[in-house]
């Protein structure tokens, strides 16, 4: 047995290269574990971290306290319960009940204000006591012939206030609204459409002849004039010389209702109107129209006292025509005349100078020639036109 201990022969019991390489990685880990000072870049940002971190946590306890300030919120049943949310409803359905209805009851209280005779009765004291009673409600639209003439009105004197007082006219309808259009269809050749045309020419027509107040004032019948066909042979050049040089055989007053604003105006701005309009097939097949209305006019004389009023009646006949452009050498939409005849109640005899002279109750003497026809009822509509040959005679009322 030896008595010598491990590592005393001198020999390294561990390799030298062993040891270096220990020592070596011994110092690397010792450098690598201690502590090292920050640089100022690092300590900056990590200041503002921190200042941030403690501005928001300062923000969210003041929105903490902020919320346990609040009252508690109410028991159900008051603002917050079904109670009120139905009571909230009702009055949503009342607001949209009230837009719904605002704008229909605005306008009818815009269309009172301009007229208020619409009104029953009297609200605003607009009428006088000698005219307080009312004519009744507007007649409605005439569909078929008359069998008698219109009853007898109250015996009232008409005045600028109320022109039509005494008259059956005071129950007709009002101006273009009065010329009522029925509902076209086809007929023969032409097409609905075509109809329809013809039709809304015709009230232009009646329109134009009777209340634009231009052709009333005397001058040109423009728009009447203008739904005409000029390829008529000999239409339009009738009419202009009826017009230009009227004559008893060239009398405009056979075609258009003519006033000389030098000697009568109109009272107010309504002229009263009744009749209707049919159609069929025509000879040549297209759509024949029958047109028969009756117009009153209110007038009062340009010198003397402006305060008398008086009312000229024309009942006026029209048969026109609608040709397919097809088959006719004709103007598309444009109306031929077959026939025209008229009754003037209220005007001088025998006078043809292209206008209508109301006879005024304060005239010193009638002008015109004497009457020598018949008596007749302006608004009897129940009938035809009387004969052309039966002289101009008189009315029975105006």
């Amino acid at each position: 047995m030896s008595d010598q201990q491990p590592g005393e022969s001198g020999e390294p019991t561990v390799p030298d290269d062993v040891w270096e390489r220990f020592a070596r990685d011994s110092e690397r880990d010792i450098r690598a574990s201690a502590p090292k000072e920050p640089s100022a870049r690092a300590r900056m940002v990590t200041e503002r971290l921190r200042l941030q971190d403690e501005r928001e946590a300062a923000r969210n306890s003041r929105r903490t306290a902020r919320k346990e300030s609040r009252p508690a919120a109410p028991p159900e049943g008051w603002r917050t319960g079904p109670a009120w949310r139905e009571a909230d409803g009702r009055a949503a359905r009342r607001r949209r009940l009230w837009a719904i209805l605002g704008v229909p009851l605005a306008v009818a209280v815009a269309v009172v204000a301009m007229k208020p005779s619409l009104l029953p009765g009297d609200l605003f004291g607009t009428s006088s006591a000698s005219s307080s009673a009312s004519a009744g409600p507007e007649l409605p639209a005439e569909t078929a012939a008359p069998t008698a003439p219109p009853s007898a009105a109250a015996s009232r004197t008409p005045t600028r206030q109320r022109p039509f007082a005494g008259s059956p006219a005071e129950r007709w309808a009002d101006g273009a609204d009065a010329v009522v259009v029925p509902e076209a269809k086809a007929v023969g050749s032409l097409t609905k459409a075509q109809v329809a045309t013809a039709l809304r020419q015709t009230k232009n027509l009646l329109v134009g002849a009777n209340l634009d107040r231009a052709t009333l004032r005397g001058e040109r019948p423009k728009a009447a004039i203008a739904v005409l066909d000029p390829k008529q042979p000999g239409m339009i050049a009738d009419i202009d010389r009826r017009l230009s040089s009227p004559d008893e055989g060239h009398n405009p007053l056979n075609l258009f209702s003519r006033f000389d604003p030098r000697e009568v105006h109109l009272v107010g701005t309504v002229i009263k109107v009744r009749g209707r309009i049919t159609f069929e097939e025509g000879k040549k097949g297209g759509v024949a129209i029958h047109a028969d209305y009756t117009f009153v006019y209110p007038v009062s004389p340009a010198q003397g006292d402006e305060n008398e009023v008086t009312r000229t009646i024309v009942r006026r006949v029209w048969d026109v025509e609608l040709l397919d452009p097809r088959k006719y050498l004709v103007t598309p939409g444009r109306l031929t005349v077959e026939k025209h005849d008229e009754n003037i109640g209220n005007s001088a005899c025998d006078v043809y100078d292209g206008f209508l002279h109301p006879q005024f109750d304060s005239a010193v003497a009638p002008s015109g020639a004497a009457p020598t026809g018949p008596t007749t009822d302006p608004y009897d509509r129940s009938g035809g036109l009387g004969s052309s040959s039966a002289g101009c005679g008189t009315v029975s009322r105006t």
